[in-house]
């Protein structure tokens, strides 16, 4: 009885390992290598649902994320800021929204932030930088903008950290950009212009640090230029990092983590 019984439990080890290969080869053939042939999302549908929740935004695209079971909506904002696209994750049952960040956790490399980099990249070519204020050597190989408020205080952190850089790396030159936010900062139009006018880093540092500048010598017209080439690339905040792939990174951030952004 005891050998017969054996038999029959290695017989039912057998079938299960039966079935599961089994099934593993469907997975492959399945959802598992294409969800997309299983898994349908049209861009109609995505904005029927996105507009449920929140009418001031657009669908531009749909696709499967890279976590198998999640779509990726890619929406861009109708109101302010104009222009940004940011994405949003659907699960395959349609029943659940998720605003968030993909972490993959093998590299711990941060796949929603790489994702939105490339979607929001601009023509960095079309930016002038003749009457730009430069920072670093004008024949270093990385050039990045920077578009900046005197009155910003993101701005005056952002600029302390770009010293790092340039003190540390002669390869990386910064092109700064006054970009008056005069909404928000009703002087730095006037700020600006003084700086601009004497082309000086230093008036820059001076306006950062809150200390009384000299009327402008000048109209400064390139301000208004900036402001006219920001707004027709989406950029309504500062501050604001153009590298020289057209990534646009809004906001500021530490010297190490930008020094990675360029180098890569």
């Amino acid at each position: 009885m005891r050998i017969i019984a054996n038999a029959c439990s290695i017989l039912a080890a057998a079938a299960i390992m039966l079935l599961l290969a089994s099934y593993n080869a469907d997975a492959m053939n399945g959802c598992d290598t294409n969800c997309a042939t299983c898994h349908k999302l049209s861009k109609q549908e995505a904005t029927e649902i996105v507009n449920g929740l929140n009418p001031g935004l657009s669908v531009e695209g749909v696709q499967v994320s890279p976590s198998k079971g999640l779509w990726e909506i890619v929406v861009k904002s109708k109101t302010e800021p104009k222009g940004e696209k940011v994405i949003l994750y659907l699960d395959f049952s349609k029943g659940n929204l998720l605003i968030g960040k993909l972490i993959k956790l093998k590299t711990k490399e941060n796949l929603t932030d790489k994702r939105n980099m490339e979607l929001n990249k601009v023509d960095y070519s079309a930016i002038p930088v003749k009457d730009a204020l430069l920072l670093g050597e004008k024949n270093a190989k990385h050039k990045v903008i920077i578009f900046t408020d005197p009155d910003c205080p993101y701005c005056k952190k952002l600029h302390e950290e770009i010293k790092k850089i340039v003190a540390k790396r002669s390869d990386i030159a910064f092109y700064i950009l006054l970009y008056p936010i005069t909404k928000l900062h009703p002087d730095s139009m006037k700020k600006s212009r003084t700086v601009m006018c004497a082309k000086s880093l230093q008036l820059l540092d001076d306006a950062f640090d809150k200390k009384p500048l000299p009327e402008p010598a000048c109209s400064a017209k390139t301000i208004d230029d900036n402001i006219k080439v920001a707004e027709g690339l989406g950029i309504t905040g500062t501050p604001a990092i153009i590298l020289p792939d057209g990534v646009l990174i809004r906001g500021a951030m530490p010297a190490e983590e930008l020094l990675h952004l360029i180098d890569k």
